[in-house]
């Protein structure tokens, strides 16, 4: 009941930037937290950063300096702008919504994932 569209990745090199965007859309009452995660090759799911209704955020250590979550409540879209990236930044990212439904029900929803390769 909740769609989940990512956009933005592709192939930068090091040191480069790339924009990342989710855009949450379906019977959305209320949205809580809104993050990016990342999974690399052979590699667990990792939280990269998250950003609370009150859009306060939280990085993981490997992106604190170089990487800004932010999110725009009226539109329930989150975006991750990734500076100064490094090859140990590629990954599958992916979209994490958690919020109300028009139900009354809880949910917490993934996106399809975007690919993010940095190499020269």
């Amino acid at each position: 009941q909740v769609q989940l569209v990512e956009s933005g990745g592709g192939l930068v090199q090091p040191g480069g930037s790339l924009k990342l965007s989710c855009a949450a859309s379906g019977r959305i009452s209320v949205v809580d937290a809104m993050g990016w995660y990342r999974q690399a090759p052979g590699k667990q799911r990792e939280l990269v950063a998250v950003v609370a209704s009150d859009e306060s955020a939280e990085y993981a250590d490997s992106v604190k300096g170089r990487f800004t979550i932010s999110r725009d409540s009226a539109k329930n879209t989150v975006l991750l702008q990734m500076n100064s990236v490094q090859p140990e930044d590629t990954a599958v990212y992916f979209c994490n919504v958690k919020g109300q439904l028009t139900t009354g029900s809880f949910f917490a929803s993934w996106g399809q994932g975007t690919q993010v390769n940095v190499s020269s």
